[in-house]
C-alpha cells in the first residue's frame, strides 16, 4: 500500500476506525490531524460518531483559517495547530484515551518502555504534560511545551495520550507500542516484579544488521505458494485483530519444498499486510527487491535442524510477555488443554536469542514446541502454520487465563500421575 496516493481525510477515516474497533477510543473519544503540504489541517470532527466516520465528515482547517466541511472541528483542534506551530517536523497529531494508558495519566506515570525493546525505540522521548481543561488553550499551551522540548509522546495528567510524528501511520505505530507496553506493565506487575533491559541489550537487537543474502528472481510461483501465501496473510491479520501481534512486530514463516520457504517481511505494516509482501527465501536467497524479518536466520536455523517443524511464529502477545518480562514461570501444567499444545515452554535469554541462531534452534523438540524469550517474544512452532497458530492462540489464552487467577487464590497444576495420563491418551511423546 502506498500511503502517499491515500488523500489525508481517507488516511483520518482508516486511522480512526482503527482505533476505535480496537478498542483504543469511545464513540465521543480521540482526535486525529494532518498537515496537509500546502500548510491546511485535516482534522476529524466534534461531537460526531467515532466508529462510523466516513471522509466526508472530516474539517479542514485552511492555512488563512477559515474552517471547511458539513461538521465542526473537534473542540481540542486548539491544541494540534499548537504542536505544529511548535515542530515544523510534525506532520501528524494522533489524541486517544486508550484504558492502560489513561491509567497511567490517573497514576501520573510513564509506562517503562524499557520492558522491551522495541517499545523503548519506537516510542521515542515520552514526557508528561500538566493536567488541562479539555478543548482550551492553557492544554494546547502544556502540550506545545512538552514538545517544544522534544518529546514524541505526551502523557496528559488524567486525560490520555497525544502522539506527534511525520505521518499519520507512524503516529499510530507508536500510539500503539506504548498502549502495548502500557497493557505489559500492567499485567507483569500482576503477576510478578518487571525487569528492565539496560541500553546495551537494546542496542543489541537494533545494530544488528539485516542478514546479509543474494537475491533471486523467482522463474514461477505454484499454486501452492500462492495459497500459501494468501493463507498466511489470513493469519496475519487475524492475530493482528487478536492483538497477539503489532503493526510491525511479529514474523510468520512457512516452509515451502525443498529448503525453500516464506516469510513475512521486514518493517511492513500487519493490518494491510498482502500477498505480494510476502517474501521467497530459497537457501541462502531471498526474492529479489524484499526484505525479509531480521528474524531470518532463526527461521532458517529451525527448519535446517527440524525436518518435522513447517511452520514458526514469533509474536509478542501481552500476556505471554508479561512472563517474557518477570521471573515468573508460565506453566502449562494448568489446564489439559493447554499443556497437550503447549508442553514445556522454557526461557530464553535475550541476547542469546539473538547472537545464537544456531543454539536457539535446538532448543525446539516435540516437547518444546514453544519457547519464550526474555524481554522479547514468544517463538512458536508447528507441523502447520494453522497449528502453530493454534498453539499461539492457546498459550495466549492459557498466560491470561493464568494471570486473573494470580487475584483469586493460589494456581493448582495438574499432577505428575494427571500428566502421564494426558501423554498416552493423547500419545505424546
Amino acid at each position: 500500500m502506498n500511503r502517499n496516493y491515500i488523500h489525508p481525510a481517507d488516511q483520518l477515516v482508516m486511522m480512526m476506525n482503527r482505533i476505535y474497533n480496537y478498542g483504543m477510543t469511545t464513540t465521543s473519544g480521540g482526535n486525529l490531524s494532518i498537515l496537509d503540504e500546502n500548510g491546511d489541517v485535516w482534522i476529524t470532527p466534534g461531537s460526531i460518531d467515532k466508529g462510523n466516520l466516513t471522509r466526508k465528515d472530516m474539517v479542514c482547517i485552511k492555512k488563512d483559517g477559515t474552517i471547511e466541511g458539513i461538521h465542526k472541528p473537534s473542540s481540542e483542534y486548539p491544541f494540534h495547530l499548537k504542536v505544529y506551530e511548535t515542530r515544523s517536523d510534525i506532520k501528524a497529531v494522533l489524541h486517544a484515551h486508550p484504558p492502560a494508558l489513561v491509567a497511567f495519566s490517573i497514576v501520573r506515570k510513564i509506562p517503562n518502555t524499557r520492558l522491551i525493546p522495541n517499545a523503548y525505540v519506537g516510542c521515542g522521548k515520552i514526557a508528561m504534560a500538566e493536567y488541562g481543561l479539555p478543548g482550551s488553550k492553557d492544554l494546547g499551551d502544556k502540550i506545545a511545551r512538552e514538545f517544544e522540548k522534544g518529546c514524541d509522546i505526551a502523557v496528559l495528567e488524567n486525560h490520555g495520550v497525544v502522539v506527534g510524528s511525520d505521518s499519520l501511520f507512524n503516529a499510530f505505530k507508536a500510539f500503539e507500542t506504548l498502549d502495548f507496553c502500557a497493557r505489559l506493565q500492567i499485567d507483569a506487575s500482576i503477576i510478578g516484579k518487571p525487569k528492565s533491559l539496560n541500553e546495551d541489550e537494546i542496542q543489541l537487537k537494533y545494530t544488528k544488521d539485516h542478514f546479509n543474502m543474494e537475491e533471486f528472481v523467482p522463474e514461477v510461483i505454484t499454486s501452492q505458494e500462492k495459497e500459501a501465501r494468501s493463507e498466511m496473510c489470513k493469519l496475519v491479520h487475524r492475530a493482528y485483530d487478536q492483538k497477539l501481534i503489532n503493526a510491525t512486530q511479529g514474523s510468520f514463516s512457512q516452509r515451502m519444498e525443498g529448503d525453500q520457504f516464506i516469510i513475512t517481511p521486514y518493517n511492513v505494516d500487519r493490518k494491510y499486510l498482502v500477498v505480494e509482501d510476502i517474501v521467497g527465501v530459497s537457501g541462502a536467497k531471498r526474492e529479489a527487491g524484499k526484505v525479509p524479518s531480521r528474524s531470518i536466520r532463526l527461521h532458517q536455523e529451525i527448519y535446517r535442524n527440524h525436518p518435522e517443524i513447517n511452520a514458526i511464529i514469533i509474536a509478542h502477545p501481552p500476556n505471554i510477555m508479561a512472563y517474557a518480562v518477570t521471573d515468573e514461570v508460565l506453566d502449562s501444567k494448568s489446564i489439559p488443554e493447554s499443556y497437550i499444545l503447549m508442553r514445556d515452554i522454557p526461557k530464553l535469554n535475550f541476547s542469546d536469542f539473538y547472537q545464537k541462531p544456531e543454539e536457539t534452534a535446538k532448543a525446539f523438540n516435540e516437547s518444546t514446541p514453544i519457547v519464550i524469550v526474555n524481554n522479547d517474544c514468544v517463538a512458536v512452532t508447528g507441523d502447520s502454520l494453522l497449528n502453530a497458530f493454534d498453539r499461539l492462540e492457546v498459550a495466549e489464552y492459557s498466560a491470561k487465563a493464568l494471570v486473573f487467577s494470580k487475584n483469586l487464590g493460589e494456581m493448582v497444576a495438574i499432577n505428575e500421575e494427571q500428566i502421564e495420563e494426558i501423554k498416552e491418551a493423547f500419545h505424546l511423546k
